[in-house]
């Protein structure tokens, strides 16, 4: 569970709610209202995570998001915005997000869902997993493919373990939902297809064999060899519009 938490919001109302909600579940959290002093509380406060709203007056959120993930920091980040459309979560996601609610929301889902991004960044003791060129330390949480490191965010790091752990299965986007949220499955999002791609273009760009491989209408599977059904491999850019 996270301890510390930044808000970046600029509505008094509802950071003041945020910061009660939180409180109440034993959470410490840190207001901002702007893109400056956001980022640089995100460099100075070290957070567990982030919740970060894209309208700030003039500003957008977006710039936060792009100036963290431009530093090379993992810190954990969950938009919260009233903009729900498609493209502004896959927009969000892209840009590297963890996680986005909408607005309005509840409290206790707002809270489910950091604890579900806090824990696939946290470090876990163990060993280390293997699949063909691929390596990931679990102590650590770093991956490696044919010993060059992937730059992964917590929640590509949690996708990639999973794949690891069940290699050479097919993992539908309900079980992938599931694991990453542990919320009711929302059949209509298209999430997972972009963190899965997110995932395979660190994976598999610049490298002769992709490791992760889209069956139209069941799912995904991490295989050194190309899935028997041919006719049912999706491309990447056809994913993304599923």
């Amino acid at each position: 569970m996270p301890r510390k938490v930044l808000v970046v919001e600029d509505d008094p109302a509802l950071s003041d709610a945020i910061r009660e909600g939180l409180s109440d579940e034993g959470i410490q959290a840190d207001v901002v209202s702007n893109v400056r002093d956001a980022i640089d509380a995100v460099k100075t406060r070290k957070p567990d995570a982030v919740v970060l709203d894209l309208m700030l007056g003039n500003e957008s959120g977006m710039d936060v998001l792009k100036s963290v993930r431009a530093s090379r920091d993992q810190t954990p980040i969950l938009i919260l915005s009233a903009l729900g459309a498609t493209e502004n979560r896959v927009a969000g996601l892209h840009e590297g997000a963890d996680d986005y609610l909408v607005k309005p929301f509840e409290m206790k889902e707002l809270h489910a869902r950091l604890v579900a991004i806090t824990r696939r960044g946290r470090k876990i003791v163990g060993d280390v997993l293997t699949f063909g060129p691929l390596r990931m330390e679990l102590t650590t949480r770093r991956a490696f493919r044919d010993n060059k490191e992937l730059k992964l965010s917590p929640t590509e790091i949690s996708l990639l373990e999973l794949f690891i752990r069940h290699e050479n299965q097919i993992l539908t986007r309900k079980m992938l939902y599931h694991h990453l949220w542990d919320t009711n499955w929302e059949s209509e999002t298209n999430v997972i297809e972009v963190h899965i791609n997110r995932l395979r273009s660190k994976v598999d760009k610049g490298f002769d064999k992709p490791l992760i491989h889209t069956l139209r209408g069941r799912g995904y599977i991490l295989s050194e060899t190309v899935p028997a059904h041919r006719e049912t491999i999706e491309t990447e850019s056809d994913a993304e519009n599923t």
